[in-house]
């Protein structure tokens, strides 16, 4: 052929890689891996350095702390236990987590915690999948009572204090009223991690060893879990919290003695996996193919359309919606035009160069990962440079664009 690349033109490619050099000579992004895939062609570019001062170049397998981009992939444990009808869309949770029984609701956000309501039904594991079941970090009250409890009981990651086991979690949790009616709103990142608790009660497993067992041993996915054991500490890079005001880079997390360093106490669906770009490729490989990997099925193709279409009604989008938009950093990514399904953001409107049905999330760590089925592609740009500033944003962003003008059909 020539010119084409499998799908992707080699101009197109080379322009590709000169976009990601320039955010990496810029000194703003020490190092990368971006990893584009198209049927059977995968083109991967390895750039910069593990730290902000130089140190080992960044390699192909250099693992990441992948953030909220673990959200679509942890996902798949709570798949599996609906394909076996080990748990239904509409049960309550109530009988594999007590804790969220008989629950109360804040009259208003902004309420003292118990100036509530009884809720109008219980939880139901539909509600923890669609990040409804209400409660959620909600960057527009920030200052009310409940976010507040949310933070002041460890609940949330990225703190000082890691969290506790899940039980103690769990409880904490329990304490709180809900912001909304179960059902109601769209919330971010609690209830993944309350989907960890569920799977492991279920399953009678840790969290970690089910999805070992049933995605990442099936996906050939070696270097995926919840922390990085020490023969392959090396190949973890330093994390970043650059200064809003000076742009100095803070170290957010070391890898010798750090956070992933040792096995934590909870294994949060939420954030906590790190990860390779290759190990990334051939899960959402895996949901572009329908649920299956080498021959062999993973998820059922229902269960993936599920995941990876729309689950929000119009309310629920428009408040989503608003969230992106009105937070800054956030609006650069790609899963915020539209909707959300399990796990994932999922393309319901053309808002820039990528087309709708498009699906995956994007990292809080400079990470993100998404599948397209429009155009049978994959893309994976993975940083460690937190969204405390712009910089990996913008470089998400001009990854997503040059890599959608690279297509060659």
């Amino acid at each position: 052929m020539g010119n084409s690349n499998g799908g992707f033109s080699e101009a197109g490619l080379r322009r590709l890689r000169e976009v990601l050099e320039r955010h990496v000579e810029s000194g703003k992004i020490p190092g990368l891996v971006a990893l584009v895939g198209r049927g059977e062609e995968t083109h991967v570019e390895a750039l910069g350095t593990m730290r902000h001062d130089g140190g080992a170049p960044m390699r192909r397998d250099t693992i990441f702390r992948m953030a909220s981009t673990s959200k679509p992939v942890a996902m798949a444990a709570a798949m599996v236990l609906l394909d076996e009808c080990r748990l239904r869309l509409d049960d309550l949770v109530e009988p594999w987590l007590p804790e969220l029984a008989d629950r109360q609701v804040l009259k208003r956000i902004d309420s003292p915690l118990d100036d509530t309501v009884p809720a109008r039904r219980p939880i139901t594991v539909r509600d923890l999948l669609t990040s409804t079941f209400g409660l959620g970090m909600d960057m527009t009250a920030l200052g009310t009572p409940i976010m507040g409890a949310i933070f002041e009981r460890g609940l949330t990651p990225d703190l000082p204090e890691p969290m506790p086991g899940p039980d103690e979690w769990m409880r904490r949790l329990g304490e709180l009223p809900l912001m909304h009616q179960p059902g109601e709103r769209w919330q971010y990142q609690i209830s993944h991690d309350v989907l960890s608790v569920l799977v492991a009660r279920v399953t009678g497993q840790s969290f970690e060893e089910f999805l070992r067992e049933r995605i990442f041993d099936p996906l050939g996915m070696t270097d995926t879990g919840f922390h990085v054991p020490a023969d392959k500490i090396d190949r973890l890079p330093t994390l970043y919290a650059p200064d809003p005001q000076s742009g100095e880079f803070h170290v957010w997390d070391e890898a010798e003695g750090g956070r992933w360093s040792k096995p934590p106490a909870f294994q949060g669906s939420g954030g906590g996996l790190v990860s390779t770009a290759d190990d990334y490729h051939a899960y959402f490989r895996m949901l572009l193919n329908h649920g299956t990997h080498g021959g062999e099925r993973i998820l059922s193709r229902p269960a993936v359309e599920l995941m990876t279409t729309n689950r929000l009604t119009p309310e629920q989008q428009a408040a989503r919606h608003a969230m992106a938009t009105n937070n800054v950093h956030l609006s650069f990514g790609q899963g915020q035009h539209g909707g959300w399904g399990f796990g994932m953001a999922v393309r319901t409107y053309r808002g820039d160069y990528a087309p709708t049905g498009q699906f995956g999330w994007d990292g809080g760590a400079g990470t993100s990962t998404y599948a397209d089925p429009h155009n049978q592609l994959v893309g994976i740009l993975l940083t460690q440079v937190g969204m405390s500033v712009p910089n990996s944003a913008r470089l998400i962003h001009d990854f997503w664009t040059t890599l959608y003008q690279a297509i060659d059909d």
